[in-house]
């Protein structure tokens, strides 16, 4: 399966919606447009995974290099999820405690 990206800004934050699998295969196309977006000066993002089918650890390294990357520049990175298979995941490895999670995107803006 191949990984689609959509941005947009709303609220005045960055809008990227992801779907598909972020795995090691796709995770560098999500890691090109967010360093493309900070570099541009888009430091206030919020990823939405509401569509995204399977992420592995190579997804979440890219998720955390993003956010850490925003936070250089006092930014932030938020989290658009309510998929249990993937709250799951940031669960187990502690990364609800790093990252906003919300329910929807009117919530993360």
């Amino acid at each position: 399966m191949d990984l689609s990206l959509t941005t947009r800004s709303e609220g005045g934050r960055t809008v990227v919606e992801v779907g598909g699998e972020i795995d090691v295969y796709t995770a560098p196309k999500l890691r090109e447009t967010l360093v493309s977006l900070v570099d541009a000066g888009q430091y206030e993002l919020v990823v939405d995974l509401e569509r995204v089918d399977f992420l592995d650890s190579t997804g979440l390294g890219v998720l955390v290099g993003g956010l850490k990357r925003v936070r250089t520049h006092d930014g932030s990175l938020s989290l658009v999820c309510t998929q249990e298979r993937l709250l799951k995941i940031f669960r187990i490895t502690g990364l609800t405690k790093v990252f906003d999670i919300h329910p929807d995107v009117a919530s993360a803006i």
